[in-house]
């Protein structure tokens, strides 16, 4: 196999779980690492000293198999920024807490393999959302992509912004909110969840559009069709608005309308045998665990 291998970051943790990883592997196996994480492991450790990096300056391509990330949801969401078109397959083995995303066990390693070299596993390809300027189709920024949502922001005021939003031009609503989310499927355990919005199946062909702290009460998250555009214009006492792009961040001006739609590719998501994203919501989610189910 041809494996990248993602971290976020360095830690003592991390490489304990990269050096078991790395003890099952084949010598007919090549690894490459994130440079960045890589440099500091060779820093600790010798056992590195031969590991192939990848980066900014190595781009991945095709020839893949696929993608491994250590960490948590967040390490995966940044994980897939190194993807962007290229069809790799990628598993999250899940060193964090809840793992939405990341759903495979740090503990659980020998397997994990074990099934991977058999193809003891499915695809399931998970749709993105992107946003690019909607009086001239450039994208907000060089990582214009998410997995789970978009959402804009009030920036540097207590204040509330106003959130003027089109479907298909044609006008929906005007927000007073701190701000909007536009979630994916994928993206609906999230930050979309916790503000009162749907949990949808991952393969479903939806987004959704939940208000945050909305001060017109009636407004409700909305699931719209994945092909829907979204387009948003904001104003508020603040020259500008937070934006952010999963776990990316950046500023953008009042001037500046967004158009939000479906990315015109997919992410690959790896789904190990005997695993599904209902057993995931019932676990995680402690869906069923009510005493009065027992009784």
């Amino acid at each position: 196999m041809k494996l990248a291998i993602y971290l976020r970051q360095y830690s003592e943790e991390n490489e304990a779980i990269l050096s078991d990883l790395f003890s099952l592997l084949s010598s007919t196996d090549e690894v490459f690492v994130e440079q960045e994480v890589l440099a500091e492991l060779q820093q600790h450790s010798a056992a590195f000293a031969s590991t192939k990096a990848f980066g900014e300056d190595s781009p991945l391509d095709s020839s893949f198999d696929m993608m491994l990330t250590i960490g948590g949801d967040g390490t995966l969401l940044k994980g897939i920024s190194y993807l962007r078109h290229i069809s790799i397959p990628v598993l999250g083995i899940n060193a964090g807490r809840l793992g939405f995303l990341a759903t495979a066990s740090k503990n659980e390693l020998p397997m994990v393999l074990e099934q991977l070299r058999k193809g003891r596993y499915q695809i399931e390809e998970r749709s993105l959302i992107e946003a690019v300027f909607a009086d001239t189709g450039a994208p907000v920024d060089p990582v214009n992509f998410a997995l789970n949502e978009i959402t804009v922001t009030r920036k540097n005021t207590a204040s509330m912004i106003t959130i003027d939003t089109e479907l298909d031009g044609h006008f929906l609503s005007s927000y007073w909110a701190d701000g909007l989310i536009i979630s994916t499927p994928t993206g609906s355990t999230g930050y979309s969840l916790s503000c009162g919005g749907p949990v949808i199946l991952p393969t479903a062909k939806n987004f959704v559009l939940t208000p945050i702290a909305p001060h017109n009460l009636n407004a409700r998250p909305l699931v719209i069709p994945e092909d829907t555009e979204v387009k948003i214009s904001i104003s508020g006492r603040e020259k500008k608005f937070l934006m952010s792009l999963d776990s990316h961040i950046k500023s953008v001006s009042q001037e500046q309308t967004l158009l939000i739609r479906k990315a015109p590719f997919v992410v690959k998501m790896i789904q190990l045998e005997g695993g599904s994203f209902i057993k995931t919501l019932r676990y995680k989610l402690l869906w069923g665990e009510d005493r009065r189910n027992k009784l």
